[in-house]
Protein backbone atom coordinates (compact mmCIF):
# COMPACT_ATOMS: atom_id res chain seq x y z
CA UNK A 1 0.00 0.00 0.00
CA UNK A 2 2.95 2.68 -1.17
CA UNK A 3 0.64 4.39 -3.39
CA UNK A 4 0.04 8.32 -3.87
CA UNK A 5 -3.46 10.03 -3.70
CA UNK A 6 -5.30 13.20 -4.19
CA UNK A 7 -7.87 13.55 -1.15
CA UNK A 8 -8.42 17.12 -0.66
CA UNK A 9 -11.58 17.17 1.17
CA UNK A 10 -11.89 15.33 5.04
CA UNK A 11 -14.93 13.53 3.64
CA UNK A 12 -13.25 12.26 0.60
CA UNK A 13 -10.08 11.00 3.38
CA UNK A 14 -12.30 10.04 5.88
CA UNK A 15 -13.91 7.29 2.86
CA UNK A 16 -10.80 6.41 1.66
CA UNK A 17 -9.19 5.29 5.25
CA UNK A 18 -12.75 3.50 5.90
CA UNK A 19 -12.79 1.78 2.93
CA UNK A 20 -9.01 0.68 3.24
CA UNK A 21 -9.56 -0.06 6.76
CA UNK A 22 -12.90 -2.39 5.97
CA UNK A 23 -10.47 -3.98 3.12
CA UNK A 24 -7.98 -5.66 5.25
CA UNK A 25 -10.29 -7.86 7.07
CA UNK A 26 -13.15 -8.20 4.75
CA UNK A 27 -15.17 -6.10 6.99
CA UNK A 28 -18.48 -4.69 6.27
CA UNK A 29 -18.61 -0.70 6.17
CA UNK A 30 -22.09 -0.80 7.01
CA UNK A 31 -21.69 -2.65 10.04
CA UNK A 32 -17.93 -1.46 11.15
CA UNK A 33 -18.50 2.27 11.48
CA UNK A 34 -15.02 4.66 11.55
CA UNK A 35 -14.11 6.51 14.55
CA UNK A 36 -11.45 8.90 14.91
CA UNK A 37 -9.60 11.03 17.32
CA UNK A 38 -8.80 14.48 17.23
CA UNK A 39 -4.52 14.41 17.64
CA UNK A 40 -2.83 17.98 18.75
CA UNK A 41 0.19 19.56 19.03
CA UNK A 42 1.25 22.24 20.75
CA UNK A 43 -2.76 22.81 21.03
CA UNK A 44 -3.07 22.74 17.20
CA UNK A 45 -4.68 20.19 15.43
CA UNK A 46 -2.26 18.28 13.04
CA UNK A 47 -4.22 15.01 12.20
CA UNK A 48 -6.34 12.25 13.16
CA UNK A 49 -6.63 8.91 14.59
CA UNK A 50 -9.02 7.03 12.74
CA UNK A 51 -9.77 3.07 13.42
CA UNK A 52 -12.40 0.28 12.60
CA UNK A 53 -13.91 -2.27 15.37
CA UNK A 54 -14.85 -5.82 14.05
CA UNK A 55 -15.44 -8.77 15.91
CA UNK A 56 -13.21 -10.69 17.70
CA UNK A 57 -11.61 -7.67 18.89
CA UNK A 58 -10.65 -6.73 15.13
CA UNK A 59 -9.36 -3.29 15.56
CA UNK A 60 -7.31 -1.62 12.30
CA UNK A 61 -6.32 2.00 12.61
CA UNK A 62 -4.77 5.17 10.42
CA UNK A 63 -2.93 8.06 11.22
CA UNK A 64 -3.57 10.82 9.04
CA UNK A 65 -0.15 12.92 9.71
CA UNK A 66 -1.30 16.37 8.33
CA UNK A 67 1.77 17.94 8.17
CA UNK A 68 3.27 15.26 6.86
CA UNK A 69 0.83 14.49 4.07
CA UNK A 70 1.06 10.54 4.63
CA UNK A 71 -1.51 8.02 5.74
CA UNK A 72 -0.03 5.60 8.02
CA UNK A 73 -1.98 2.19 8.39
CA UNK A 74 -1.94 -0.60 10.99
CA UNK A 75 -3.70 -3.70 12.05
CA UNK A 76 -4.92 -5.03 14.94
CA UNK A 77 -1.43 -5.96 17.18
CA UNK A 78 -0.59 -2.65 16.05
CA UNK A 79 2.17 -3.37 13.42
CA UNK A 80 2.26 -0.75 10.31
CA UNK A 81 0.43 -2.16 7.08
CA UNK A 82 0.89 0.28 4.99
CA UNK A 83 1.55 3.92 3.78
CA UNK A 84 -0.27 6.53 1.78
CA UNK A 85 1.02 9.73 0.67
CA UNK A 86 -0.99 12.35 -0.64
CA UNK A 87 -0.39 14.71 -3.07
CA UNK A 88 -3.74 16.62 -2.08
CA UNK A 89 -4.65 16.65 1.70
CA UNK A 90 -6.83 18.70 3.43
CA UNK A 91 -5.84 21.50 5.63
CA UNK A 92 -5.31 20.18 9.40
CA UNK A 93 -6.22 23.36 10.89
CA UNK A 94 -9.80 22.51 9.12
CA UNK A 95 -10.13 20.02 11.88
CA UNK A 96 -11.49 22.10 14.17
CA UNK A 97 -13.75 24.38 12.31
CA UNK A 98 -15.67 21.05 11.18
CA UNK A 99 -15.66 19.36 14.49
CA UNK A 100 -17.37 22.99 16.11
CA UNK A 101 -19.98 22.71 13.04
CA UNK A 102 -20.55 19.36 14.28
Amino acid sequence: MNTVVSLPTLDELRRYVHAALCERDSLDPAQSPLRESLILSGGQPCGLLLEVRGPRLTRNSAIWAGQENRILFYDTSGARVGEVRLCEAPDPAGLLRSRDAA
